[in-house]
């Protein structure tokens, strides 16, 4: 899938093109004060796995733009499955992490949430109030 573009005729001389951009957003709880390796661990297995879940034409879209990623905090656990649950209900792919307790926590907790890639527009709508990591 190429860039989309949209359309729009301002006056019936002018007219004007709306890039679709793409990004994915990561989202990590803040309650469980993973230290920064497993955080990065957690958020890249939150990334990967939702790009796996994508459209692959959407995936190559994304990727000639630079694949943009945006992390992003939570507060807990049931905010976590919250916008999970949202992006779910939007028809954007999102993948929700389950650690298995090697290290740090205990095994079956949940982490993170990658969502999309996907129009950045339509993540803002699910994620847009939160705040970056």
């Amino acid at each position: 899938m190429d860039r989309v573009y949209t359309k729009t005729n301002l006056n019936h001389n002018c007219f004007f093109l709306i890039m679709t951009t793409y990004k994915q957003v990561i989202l990590v709880r803040q309650d469980l004060k993973l230290p920064k390796g497993k955080l990065a661990a957690q958020a890249a297995h939150a990334s990967v796995d939702a790009v796996l879940k994508s459209d692959k034409d959407l995936v190559k879209a994304w990727r000639e733009e630079g694949m943009a990623k945006i992390v992003l905090k939570v507060k807990d656990e049931k905010e976590l499955i919250k916008y999970f649950q949202f992006a779910k209900d939007s028809g954007i792919k999102a993948s929700l992490i389950t650690d298995a307790g090697r290290t740090v926590i205990a095994p079956g907790t949940r982490t993170c949430v990658g969502i999309g890639p996907g129009d950045d527009e339509e993540i803002d709508k699910i994620t847009g109030e939160l705040s970056l990591l």
